[in-house]
């Protein structure tokens, strides 16, 4: 069985979009495109190195796709990460069944994305992983297809922008299995599923009548 990894970059509110650059994702009126560059340093580089030094597959949402394959074939011999996706699997997600992928060692996700998501983790091959893709992230945590998150979050509030997250995210417990903070203040985190979210109380054993007098005026 493969597993799906998230690798993402996100602020501190969360938001996603447009990290390489002021014309990659404008949508919305998103004026901060290019947010990661001033902040990248050596220590996020080999941090990317190490996560890219594993065997994988990409799993693109079809806007992503159509960002990496204006670029990355573009980048010439010499860039590790523009040969390494040249020469990778690419799947990608897309609702339009005329759409052409035709960077090399592309497949479309029809005709449905999570299915075949589900039929891919199911078989033989190197682990999926994601880059960007915000629209699709969503559907994989709402279909609780997600094994582990490589998360860099940046010392930034964008305050407006695709998400990560969104409310429709399947409830599941993560663990936090190694972290480390870069000179410029970025945190990564690397995240595996750890079963359900568990609760607990620190609530008196017997409410105070001011508590009970709290509930029963909750909207």
């Amino acid at each position: 069985m493969r597993k799906i990894v998230v690798g993402a970059f996100v602020s501190l509110d969360g938001v996603m979009q447009a990290p390489g650059g002021p014309e990659e994702d404008p949508v919305g009126g998103f004026r901060f495109g290019g947010w990661v560059a001033p902040l990248f340093d050596d220590t996020l580089g080999a941090a990317i190195d190490a996560l890219f030094a594993r065997p994988f597959d990409l799993l693109l949402g079809r806007k992503t796709y159509d960002i990496f394959a204006a670029h990355w074939p573009y980048a010439g011999p010499e860039d590790p990460i523009g040969s390494l996706f040249d020469r990778i699997h690419k799947y990608v997600a897309t609702r339009n069944a005329d759409f052409v992928a035709d960077w090399q060692n592309s497949s479309l996700l029809l005709p449905d994305a999570v299915a075949a998501v589900r039929a891919l983790k199911a078989g033989d091959g190197p682990d999926l992983l994601t880059q960007g893709s915000t629209d699709f992230l969503k559907s994989l945590f709402a279909h609780d297809l997600v094994d582990e998150i490589h998360l860099f979050t940046f010392p930034l509030i964008l305050g407006k922008g695709k998400r990560l997250f969104g409310e429709e995210s399947m409830p599941v417990g993560m663990r936090l299995v190694a972290s480390q903070a870069t000179p410029n203040g970025i945190t990564i985190g690397h995240y595996r599923r750890d079963g359900a979210v568990t609760t607990g109380s620190f609530e008196f054993d017997q409410p105070t009548e001011a508590e009970l007098a709290r509930r029963r005026n909750l909207a």
